[in-house]
């Protein structure tokens, strides 16, 4: 965790200052966190959870993503969803300084930073952004796919554990962004049709399995959604085996109690073992557990066997 970080005065007054402050209180909480996140680095370009943001900002999930979209919009920072890197774009100038002259001794130590990032989509923007500031001499290209779906030279290469993470966000954020209501209301005929999401039996089996975590007191149409997507995952992906996870309401069930069970069994997602001080007294909820981020906590643990 960093122990300090600069926050300069022309936040409230500059050109992007004002733009955020138009766009509401939201957006200058969070625009503020990521100057001084304790997730953070001087270089602007690090790992930032929003399930982090959200929880320690006290915006919740909602007034989080808000803020986030309005520092985007407002061009004060760059977010990607599947790796969660944020880039803060003029954060390295107010951290370390404007320029810094070929000797500085600073400058070796932020290139060995830089290289030490994992990969994102903004690793070749911030080097175009601040190599001639900061003396930088070797300049590191994202991950592209070719046209046969084969990976390019490029990064140096990711664990097998990492690569199976990424592949199994993919496939849930995919069943997540084809759901854009709570319910689909026109089915492919040609599909089997994915039973209607038993909202309340799956927060009851929630509830009865996971009592010490927070209890659902508002369903909402985000929650809703997310329920529905994480249902409709159930019932349309694969085990890594390649068999099914479910293929009816009852099975689908079935495996929802199975997940939640394993989520108790699993420390990191009960909080049993935090990773900072920061963090000791967050809980997961239902929200968290249908995110690709809580699944991959839970699943990938026990995935073989469930």
């Amino acid at each position: 965790m960093r122990e300090y970080a600069k926050l300069a005065p022309t936040l409230w007054t500059g050109e992007t200052g004002k733009a955020l402050r138009k766009k509401g209180p939201e957006a200058l909480i969070v625009a503020v966190y990521l100057m001084s996140s304790p997730h953070s680095n001087m270089l602007g370009l690090y790992y930032q959870p929003v399930m982090y943001m959200a929880h320690e900002t006290g915006l919740g999930i909602e007034g989080a993503s808000k803020g986030l979209l309005c520092c985007i919009e407002a061009s004060f920072c760059s977010y990607d969803a599947d790796t969660e890197m944020v880039y803060v774009h003029e954060m390295a100038a107010y951290q370390i300084g404007a320029a810094l002259s070929p000797g500085d001794k600073r400058c070796k130590g932020i290139q060995k930073d830089y290289e030490a990032l994992p990969s994102c989509p903004f690793l070749a923007s911030w080097f175009d952004r601040y190599c001639a500031d900061f003396n930088l001499t070797t300049r590191r290209e994202n991950k592209a796919k070719k046209p046969d779906g084969t990976e390019a030279p490029s990064m140096p290469h990711r664990s097998q554990e990492q690569e199976q993470e990424q592949e199994q966000e993919q496939e849930f954020e995919e069943a997540n962004a084809s759901s854009s209501s709570a319910e689909p209301t026109e089915p492919d005929p040609k599909k089997p049709k994915t039973p209607n999401t038993p909202f309340d039996q799956i927060v009851a089996t929630y509830h009865e399995v996971l009592p010490e975590l927070p209890r659902v007191r508002l369903m909402d149409d985000e929650r809703k959604r997310a329920i529905a997507s994480l249902w409709k995952f159930v019932l349309t992906s694969k085990k890594s085996d390649g068999t099914p996870r479910a293929t009816n309401e009852a099975e689908a069930l079935q495996w929802l109690r199975g997940y939640f069970e394993r989520t108790r069994d699993n420390d990191f997602v009960m909080n049993r073992t935090a990773r900072s001080e920061a963090h000791k007294n967050w809980k997961a909820n239902l929200d968290y557990l249908c995110t690709s981020k809580g699944m991959k906590q839970v699943i990938e643990k026990t995935e073989a066997t469930a």
